[in-house]
């Protein structure tokens, strides 16, 4: 198996720039998460390690092989889309192994592919069935098997859960992550929900606008972000942002009624920051205060307190207290300062 690595990386259509010199290691063997909101340009950055967008600068490296230039057969890699495309007028069997018998291979290896493909992703019971006789997940898996009997370097998906309903993306995605353990191959996955990013990456790369915001480990992101764009993608439900006043190298939280912390944080010796809170570490209590509890929504196990601040500013709380307090009730909003990161809020940049 193989590594990819991104050497000051721009694609340009046209005049307008939307890859900006993207610089980026991905190690032999690991899954790799591109996320962000639509339009970040993850998707065109997988194509162009795909050879389906052309490069404008830079270079692509799969291996020790300098593929920049090369066309897309020539690469190594093998592309699971969004969308399965499928023959309906094939056979499970016969769609995992078109490519194999367009490209000259003997009858035996393609049935000895198929049947290892099929043997991974249990497809053994639907190898002689049409697509139209398939669900979703199972057609998605007959797309992912297409592309391991290609037995490729680097697998590439595209966002393929997105036309699955909620809880086939679930199953899919112990699929997909079970795939990864079982033949260790590198992946690079496009997705814009940092669940499925958080679930199934070792490393994730955040992007927005054609740049990349970080590279890490899913705990390293939510739990160290570099700033306030990836702390509030990274987590669900987002992190909750306030703003604050230095005062004598402490922060006042105005929406916290006036709220006082101490802090070890470099921080300005005047002036505003931004306070960064998880709802999992507010807590919240019934009594005197300007915040009220506007909306709670249970889920089980787990329930979002939504609250109004005096400011305008609304916090989400997570709660695993069966206690309901009643809607508009007036709260008290606790947590550890420990617990609270800070934010310059011109830059955006963590303030650590």
């Amino acid at each position: 198996m193989t590594g990819v690595t991104l050497s000051n990386v721009v694609k340009k259509f046209g005049p307008v720039e939307v890859i900006h010199g993207v610089n980026l290691n991905i190690e032999d063997g690991d899954f790799c998460v591109f996320v962000g909101p639509s339009g970040c340009g993850k998707s065109t950055l997988l194509r162009m390690v795909a050879g389906l967008e052309q490069t404008t600068s830079g270079a692509i490296r799969i291996g020790q092989r300098d593929v920049t230039n090369l066309d897309p057969a020539e690469r190594g890699v093998a592309m699971v889309f969004q969308t399965y495309a499928l023959y309906p007028h094939m056979t499970v069997a016969e769609n995992m192994g078109f490519g194999l018998r367009m490209n000259g291979h003997a009858k035996d290896e393609i049935r000895a592919k198929v049947a290892e493909a099929s043997r991974i992703l249990k497809l053994d019971e639907y190898l002689d069935r049409k697509p139209k006789a398939l669900s979703g997940g199972q057609r998605q898996r007959v797309a992912i098997g297409r592309a391991i009997v290609r037995g490729p370097e680097v697998f590439l998906f595209d966002e393929p859960l997105s036309n699955l309903d909620a809880e086939l993306r679930v199953d899919m995605r112990v699929e997909i992550a079970r795939l990864h353990k079982e033949i260790g191959a590198t992946m690079i996955y496009v997705t814009h929900d940092q669940v499925e990013a958080m679930t199934l990456a070792d490393k994730i790369v955040v992007l927005r606008a054609g740049n990349i915001e970080q590279v890490g480990s899913p705990m390293d992101l939510y739990a160290d972000p570099d700033n306030r764009f990836v702390a509030g993608f990274i987590g669900s439900p987002s992190m909750n942002f306030l703003d604050g006043v230095v005062e004598e190298g402490r922060v006042r939280i105005p929406a916290l009624g006036d709220t006082v912390i101490d802090t070890s944080v470099a921080l300005p010796t005047k002036g505003k920051v931004l306070v960064g809170l998880r709802p999992q570490h507010l807590n919240v209590t019934a009594g005197p205060s300007d915040i009220t509890l506007d909306l709670r929504e249970r889920l089980g196990g787990v329930s979002y307190d939504y609250l109004n601040t005096p400011q305008g500013e609304r916090l989400i709380v997570e709660s695993r207290d069966d206690a309901m307090l009643p809607e508009g009730t007036a709260v008290q909003v606790g947590f550890d300062p420990s617990d609270a990161l800070f934010f310059d809020p011109e830059t955006e940049k963590r303030l650590r």
